[in-house]
């Protein structure tokens, strides 16, 4: 297996823009390896110092994602990689573990990750999941995605406000009439509501 990291390390080191080809190596990879080996070459890609191989195994872990471990580690561990594209690559997993166990049985782990102190985690959820109401489930209750959405507002992350801004505004394309209601109930006395506040109502200023 260390081998193949090297490989890996090597084939990857080229690339520089883009994800394409790490997602569909690791997909090729989930589709030809039991569970338990793609379990454990995930965990060592995820060790690589190549960003690359990274994003390899988090796609990996992605596909693994019904395994409660691995989903804890995403959690709790692949949010504190640094490099931004491993982020992009983590909201990719998140909304790939939604779509395998169903969106409304995703539910206590969408609210979880949304209160995690993690801003990477909050951030993974409300950019993963973009566009949230042409999901299942949050297409037929987009209420209840302007609810989780809205909740974090005034996050203390500007990353993650600018994510919910513009998550709010992809839904007001559909349902502009339960944006403004709920934009305009907002109190902007905060440099940071104000920012999501510009961003959500892009599309329905009179």
């Amino acid at each position: 297996m260390k081998e193949y990291i090297a490989e890996l390390e090597q084939e990857f080191s080229s690339i520089e823009n883009g994800f394409k080809t790490e997602e569909s190596r690791a997909l090729q990879d989930f589709h030809s390896h039991d569970f338990a080996y793609c379990k454990t070459l995930a965990f060592a890609a995820f060790q690589s110092p190549a960003y690359q191989v990274r994003m390899y195994g988090v796609f990996l872990f992605g596909y693994l994602s019904e395994d409660t471990e691995i989903l804890h580690f995403m959690k709790e561990e692949v949010t504190k990689d640094e490099n931004w594209r491993v982020q992009e690559i983590l909201a990719k997993s998140f909304d790939t573990y939604c779509k395998k166990i169903g969106m409304e049985k995703a539910l206590p782990t969408i609210s979880e990750w949304l209160q995690s102190p993690e801003p990477n985690a909050r951030r993974a959820v409300t950019e993963g999941l973009r566009i949230w109401t042409s999901r299942a489930y949050f297409k037929d209750h987009p209420e209840e995605a302007i609810q989780r959405l809205a909740a974090l507002k005034e996050d203390p992350s500007e990353y993650v406000r600018k994510s919910v801004g513009n998550a709010l505004r992809d839904i007001s394309k559909k349902f502009p009439d339960f944006i403004r209601k709920e934009v305009e109930a907002w109190s902007l006395d905060s440099k940071e509501i104000k920012q999501v506040y510009h961003l959500a109502s892009k599309f329905i200023k009179d």
